[in-house]
């Protein structure tokens, strides 16, 4: 039985990336050069292009996730995040353990409601709420994702703990002091201003509560000089819908900056085993549980579409999108290898007990 509902599962998603269902087959290539234009780089400065981003920051990571969350859902599963793997775990039991631990670290616990932070389709609200068996709102600002997170929820069983809020996670509309614990797993990336952002978080965080984030980074070897270092971080920036990537200190002095008391900033990658390294599933070979992960299977998947689109079946545009994906998958495994990229720097702080 279980099989043959993934089987349908996948059949879904596939039929949604040919036809999505965010948008009409007129829009998606409308939305590919819209997206497409934001990492034009006028006169060849990145600077600009950059600035451009970050003004337009909001749209732009709409359009983007209006256009990959079916790719994403396929190919990934419901939570949108790597995780630091062991040899002796699947990919699946990786990741709801990355997000249990996250839970942990931010002390949510039965009775306790937490805001996650850019909740995607609401794969880790679902896994912590079960876990802490506390409740989770999930904060979005996609139309398209809240629908989808909204019906995988109550196809679950868990609308009377995991709920949904559309809203820009830079301008919360909610009060001060509302949550008990505030989470974000690799969703700030996109914020423009990371000050401005982590202080919502803590606007909307009680005194004395805990704030815990799985943040993109460069790390310390990276080389803003050396060409390929440039190359991969820019990759990486298209490829993702991002204004621009931090560094880990950049990422770190603003938890500060915007008034948390910093208890803990690493990289969790890290923990993981050698032979499996955070970006393996994108890298490895080709595999019956997890293909869709890999190069092979990304190269599938894009020929298929690709056909696709050759024949009218999937929209105009539709291939374009896959191959950013792929390229960026490239990336982030060439920026894992060198170490140069992190997508789990894990930082947690808390919010003074009493305001300074």
């Amino acid at each position: 039985m279980a099989d043959t509902l993934a089987v349908e599962g996948d059949l879904k998603r596939t039929a949604a990336i040919i036809a999505p269902e965010s948008m009409s087959r007129e829009a998606v290539r409308k939305n590919v050069d819209k997206y497409a234009d934001l990492y034009d780089k006028p006169g060849g400065s990145e600077q600009k292009a950059i600035q451009k981003r970050k003004e337009n920051y909001t749209s732009m990571v709409n359009n983007f996730y209006d256009l990959v969350t079916n790719f994403y859902e396929f190919g990934w599963g419901q939570s949108f995040h790597f995780a630091p793997r062991k040899t002796w775990e699947s990919f699946e039991t990786s990741i709801h353990r990355h997000e249990m631990y996250l839970a942990h670290r931010i002390h949510l616990f039965a009775g306790m409601t937490a805001l996650d932070v850019g909740c995607g389709v609401g794969g880790p609200a679902r896994c912590i709420a079960v876990f802490s068996e506390g409740n989770v709102v999930g904060l979005n600002n996609n139309d398209y994702q809240i629908s989808r997170a909204k019906k995988l929820t109550a196809d679950a069983g868990l609308s009377n703990q995991v709920s949904f809020l559309k809203a820009d996670f830079m301008h919360i509309p909610v009060q001060d002091a509302t949550y008990d614990a505030v989470y974000a797993i690799e969703a700030t990336c996109h914020a423009p201003d990371k000050v401005g952002c982590y202080s919502e978080m803590f606007r909307v965080l009680k005194p004395g509560c805990f704030f815990g984030v799985y943040e993109w980074v460069l790390t310390s070897k990276y080389d803003k000089t050396n060409p390929k270092h440039i190359e991969i971080k820019e990759g990486v920036e298209k490829g993702n819908g991002l204004p621009e990537l931090s560094t880990w200190k950049e990422t770190e002095d603003a938890v500060t900056e915007a008034g948390f008391e910093l208890v803990e900033s690493r990289d969790v990658a890290l923990n993981a085993d050698k032979k499996t390294p955070w970006f393996l599933p994108l890298a490895g070979s080709l595999t019956i549980s997890g293909w869709k992960h890999t190069r092979w299977g990304r190269f599938i998947t894009h020929r298929c579409v690709s056909v696709l689109e050759w024949a009218h079946i999937a929209p105009k545009g539709t291939s374009e999108i896959s191959k950013i994906l792929c390229d960026t998958a490239d990336q982030l495994v060439l920026g894992g290898e060198l170490g140069i990229f992190t997508p789990m720097w894990l930082l947690v702080a808390r919010k003074p007990a009493e305001e300074k």
